[in-house]
């Protein structure tokens, strides 16, 4: 029972993980009906920044690990957002009325451009980078089960991260522009919406949230790497597109959909866990030609 427990807390950790880049996709596709494929590059941005930051306080003196978390993970958001808002800014939003592959390449190039950026000039930035551990390594034993408190913490920060989203999006008045947007662009305008300042929102809310996830990864597993942005952006999108793109509660379910299938690959099959990736993806393959529009795609005209 005790490594059954462990394999369900990975797959929480994994789930919620993808989640958050997953509702990311989801907003960028609801405001502006683009996929954008350089946000798991802009996730590995935020946690190679969250590193630097910690550096740069350890070397000032910062010596609490409270408050170099807090800094860490404020510093990350903010500066992914406004990345985020760039990428939005000047790449996608020039591309508007453009054919989609035209900016699917583009996004494709500047996550390119991105991760090489990170190998090149960041300090041993082509070498995976050791991730301090600034939360509590303690654990609390349930029977056989020791349930680090670390993990507690993380879980419980993304589910207040993606609750806040929610929440944002269905009951304020930001959210209910970006609903507008999402829903009707032109009518949105009529009705006094900035469309473009929403546009950016939007971006800058999904890579933060990304961001969080480059931290939270880096926190679990206490390392990153340059190119982590690559499997983690292509199971986030594989998510939102299993929940149905567009759907933020679908994104959700479809990141933990995607992390409970690995954890079935890592434990149930007799090939070993090296093989969890490819049986997850190959579930995937066969649940989208059964349902093209995902697992509750059908709510298309609430798409954020």
């Amino acid at each position: 029972m005790s490594i059954i427990a462990q394999y369900v807390m990975n797959g929480a950790m994994l789930g919620m993980m993808y989640a958050l880049v997953a509702v990311g996709f989801t907003l960028f596709f609801g405001v502006l009906d683009v996929i954008q494929f350089a946000h798991g590059d802009v996730l590995a941005a935020g946690a190679f920044a969250a590193l630097a930051v910690w550096l740069g306080l350890t070397r000032l003196g910062v010596a609490s690990p409270a408050l170099l978390l807090a800094l860490v993970v404020v510093a990350a958001t903010v500066a992914t957002a406004l990345l985020g808002a760039a990428v939005a800014r000047f790449l996608v939003l020039p591309l508007k009325g453009a054919p989609q592959l035209n900016v699917l390449l583009v996004t494709l190039m500047m996550g390119t451009v991105l991760r090489e950026s990170i190998r090149l000039f960041y300090p041993g930035g082509s070498q995976p980078q050791l991730f301090p551990a600034l939360l509590p390594t303690s654990s609390v034993a349930l029977g056989e089960f020791n349930l680090r408190i670390d993990n507690v913490i993380l879980l419980a920060a993304g589910t207040v991260l993606i609750a806040g989203t929610s929440l944002l999006v269905t009951r304020t008045r930001l959210g209910l522009a970006i609903r507008a947007v999402a829903q009707d662009e032109e009518t949105a305008r009529t009705m006094g919406v900035d469309f473009r300042r929403i546009v950016l929102l939007t971006f800058a809310l999904g890579s933060a949230l990304a961001a969080f996830a480059g931290v939270m990864d880096g926190l679990y597993y206490n390392e990153i790497f340059f190119g982590m942005g690559l499997l983690l952006g292509v199971i986030g999108f594989a998510a939102a597109i299993i929940g149905g793109l567009g759907n933020l509660y679908g994104a959700i379910l479809g990141g933990f959909f995607f992390a409970a299938l690995q954890t079935i690959g890592a434990v149930a099959l007799p090939f070993a866990s090296a093989y969890k990736d490819v049986f997850a993806f190959g579930v995937v393959i066969a649940l989208m030609a059964l349902r093209p529009k995902g697992l509750i795609g059908e709510r298309t005209s609430e798409r954020v």
